[in-house]
């Protein structure tokens, strides 16, 4: 008996000491999800000898060519498949530290205005500053963002640029504002805001509702109310007045009423430079309540570069009514990107291809992970009077 019993004492102290082996210091592992669209391949070897899943490559067919359409003929864009959760592995969350705002010497002209691949979306306007280098809206100012107090939700997306900078009409209309007291709709209201500000009631509508374009913190404002302007002319210069910390341009969207409280988010209404889309999303709890101010990390997969975007705001903005979205990333090269969801401890991690000129829409849903589908069509005006 007393072999048998030293060799048992020897196990058990064995079986101690492997349990008390230290793990690397200063990371927080989690379990990561990996969500795809194609089978699950074999499984590999890692140099520290971690059996993984080799996921096959993702070939997608080639996206349809891209024609401009100067009336209302609209393409028909098939939903995709649902993706596949499939745990991987466990490995830490890291997410990047966000550089200054990026800039290239070089981007696509832009699509022709109206764009529209699909009948839901509603590329209208240009570009408000006509500069060669890409400038996406700053990090912390997008619509929906937060700043200040939870209650204070921004209103529209703001692009930096000089002092001096000139601003352009993004569609043709009437000025039915032009100075200070935007906000307050007080006019020479040298307090406000919005500081020097135009605004433009367009000559075309959404859906028989008048579309308005905003252009805030202007350092000289170059028309009047009552004058009629067209695509690209020239509305005043980029400044810092009214309540800002540097140079930079407010710009909004409203549909139905010129008032704060009618934003849209300009992502999805300012067309793409060609062969670039747009990243759309819904982003839930696992109770499909939307979660709000929550950072989701964005990387291409040919250059690497990352972004980190927050969900909108819990008040003060207006989702899409046919997307719902509270998520937005424009100006995206089409090709591979890799999506990052923390949720819960874990990173559930989406690959997904950006299409030329259109929208690219998932949503998640916690613990459920990510869908690729479309949201349902609206019913008709004959569906609904039947």
């Amino acid at each position: 008996m007393k072999p048998i019993l030293s060799l048992w004492l020897m196990a058990s102290c064995l079986l101690l000491l492997l349990a008390c082996k230290p793990t690397n210091a200063g990371q927080t592992a989690v379990k990561e999800f990996i969500a795809t669209e194609t089978p699950i391949g074999k499984l590999i070897e890692t140099p520290s000898g971690t059996s993984l899943v080799s996921l096959p490559k993702i070939t997608n067919s080639p996206a349809p060519s891209l024609t401009p359409l100067p009336t209302s003929t609209l393409a028909e864009i098939t939903p995709t498949s649902v993706p596949t959760t499939t745990f991987v592995a466990s490995l830490p969350i890291i997410f990047p530290t966000q550089g200054a705002t990026p800039e290239s010497a070089w981007r696509p002209p832009l699509y022709p205005t109206p764009w529209a691949l699909s009948p839901y979306d509603h590329f209208y306007f240009a570009r408000p500053m006509a500069a060669n280098v890409v400038t996406w809206p700053i990090a912390d100012y997008r619509y929906g963002g937060i700043f200040f107090r939870p209650e204070v939700v921004h209103s529209g997306i703001d692009l930096p640029a000089d002092i001096g900078t000139p601003v352009q009409a993004t569609g043709s209309g009437t000025v039915v504002w032009a100075g200070w007291g935007l906000f307050n709709n007080a006019p020479n209201y040298t307090d406000d805001p919005y500081g020097k500000a135009v605004a433009i009631r367009h000559d075309f509508g959404y859906k028989g509702q008048p579309l308005y374009t905003i252009y805030a913190h202007l350092s000289e404002v170059d028309v009047v109310v009552g004058q009629t302007v067209k695509v690209r002319d020239i509305l005043g210069k980029v400044g810092k007045t009214g309540f800002t910390t540097g140079p930079h341009l407010h710009y909004e969207v409203r549909i139905g009423a010129n008032d704060f409280f009618s934003t849209r988010n300009p992502e999805l209404w300012l067309v793409p430079p060609e062969g670039w889309g747009v990243l759309v999303a819904r982003i839930m709890d696992t109770y499909q309540r939307p979660l709000h101010n929550y950072a989701i990390l964005v990387r291409s997969e040919a250059t690497q570069r990352a972004w980190i975007v927050k969900s909108y705001g819990e008040t003060g903005v207006n989702s899409d009514p046919y997307y719902n979205e509270n998520w937005v990333l424009s100006d995206l090269p089409a090709g591979a990107y890799q999506i990052n969801v923390p949720f819960a401890g874990i990173n559930y991690r989406l690959d997904i291809q950006i299409l030329p000129g259109q929208i690219t829409y998932f949503t998640f849903q916690g613990y459920k992970g990510y869908n690729t589908e479309l949201p349902p069509s609206p019913p008709t005006d004959i569906q609904n009077q039947q």
